[in-house]
């Protein structure tokens, strides 16, 4: 086993509070909107000793390069040759205080081919005109911590309407006769898209009409008090940004913590509040289109969005033992196990087979691995590679473990 120290990434969305306080530190700063607990080149975690001890000089300092100098044994030869022996898998944690980017991310063929683009072409992978950090998809689950609050994929065409039909702008009424001629993909693709293409979007002034509308119709009683409320933080964290007038095309999400969450490549998606857990295939790739101050690329996003509408993907864990819920999401890089034991219950076998990431997020548990043993508190995250005894948690409080099929 080995310790992973998680690189934090003080996104300007993020919370100076939530992580720190889990962590039991005091507030930073600057805001801590993640936690990277991966093998990703983009931010590989450093590793150590079981004891926080630095490893010997000529040894891997980072989770990838550890990876990379022996792959089979860490991830186990089927993982390994699965995934060219990279990591499939990348695990943070993700605390929004405010919204962050309505965002997709593309589906691996995509991925691949507009990777390769943009290699050609010589764009820096730290250029802001780079799309492609990498050539993998990006699909992702995310467990809530506490109350977390998001939006995810379009609400069904008709119900979009009605929400925009007495709001009396001009800018309302013509997404409502979209919506109404057209209450199919078509139709949200059209809406959607008149709202991000800058030959159609609409001026600040429209957004900010559109916000007024809806902030007198919660004071006079709201259809949906919960969308005119989004809509209306979203124009005080966003004025003017179209953004604010496309979330009321998406499903709103409220998870309790426990709940779990499955964004698919293609999913139009944004996070508003809250502490989470996100397991994803291990990628940076991220479209944007609004609701951010960083680059966006609208035709880009636009062509990796699946405009169907569909409810959001909320998986429901399968117990395996007597102490462990697992998150089987749809794809094959990853699974997340969530483990929670009590004294009395002793040391506790965790599921799994190759690499896994084993992240505390309540009270004080123990791993242990044959001889090797890590205390983890919450925040605090340890490697049990592939070729290690099978490991068993006790204590008291709970462990995440991100695995692979």
């Amino acid at each position: 086993m080995h310790r992973i120290i998680g690189v934090e990434r003080h996104y300007e969305w993020g919370s100076p509070t939530a992580i720190p306080e889990f962590a039991g530190r005091v507030a930073s700063e600057t805001p801590v909107a993640e936690v990277w607990f991966g093998a990703h080149p983009t931010a590989p975690a450093p590793i150590a000793g079981v004891d926080g001890e630095p490893l010997p000089d000529g040894q891997p300092k980072n989770l990838l390069e550890f990876v990379e100098s022996d792959s089979g044994a860490i991830l186990g030869e089927d993982v390994a040759g699965r995934f060219s022996g990279r990591m499939p898998f990348l695990m943070k944690l993700i605390a929004p205080a405010r919204a962050l980017s309505l965002q997709v991310h593309p589906d691996r063929d995509r991925a691949a081919a507009r990777f390769q683009d943009e290699e050609a072409a010589g764009i820096p992978l730290d250029s802001p005109a780079r799309n492609y950090k990498d050539a993998n998809h990006k699909p992702e689950l995310l467990f809530a911590v506490t109350t977390f609050q998001a939006m995810c994929g379009f609400r069904a065409p008709r119900r979009a309407a009605e929400l925009f039909r007495d709001l009396g702008t001009p800018l309302t009424d013509s997404l409502y006769w979209k919506l109404r001629t057209h209450p199919n993909a078509d139709g949200v693709q059209d809406a959607f898209a008149s709202l991000l293409m800058r030959v159609s979007r609409p001026s600040p002034e429209e957004v900010t009409e559109f916000a007024a509308a809806c902030t007198r119709r919660l004071e006079e009683g709201s259809i949906s008090p919960r969308v005119d409320q989004t809509v209306v933080t979203l124009q005080e964290q966003y004025p003017g940004d179209p953004g604010v007038v496309a979330s009321m095309l998406l499903n709103p999400v409220t998870l309790n913590p426990g709940e779990a969450l499955f964004v698919p490549a293609g999913s139009v998606h944004a996070y508003l509040s809250g502490l989470a857990v996100e397991i994803m295939a291990s990628s940076d790739n991220v479209l944007r289109a609004g609701l951010t101050a960083k680059p966006i690329d609208v035709p880009e996003m636009l062509a990796s969005v699946n405009y169907v509408a569909a409810p959001p993907i909320r998986i429901a864990p399968e117990r395996i033992g007597k102490a462990t819920d697992v998150f089987y999401a749809p794809v094959d890089d990853f699974e997340l196990g969530v483990t929670t034991v009590t004294p009395e219950q002793g040391e506790v076998l965790l599921p799994g087979r190759s690499a896994r990431v084993i992240l505390g997020i309540h009270g004080r548990m123990r791993v242990r691995s044959g001889d090797a043993v890590v205390e983890l508190t919450p925040g605090e995250a340890v490697l049990v590679r592939a070729d290690d005894e099978r490991p068993l948690v006790s204590g008291d409080g709970t462990v995440v473990q991100g695995d692979v099929p």
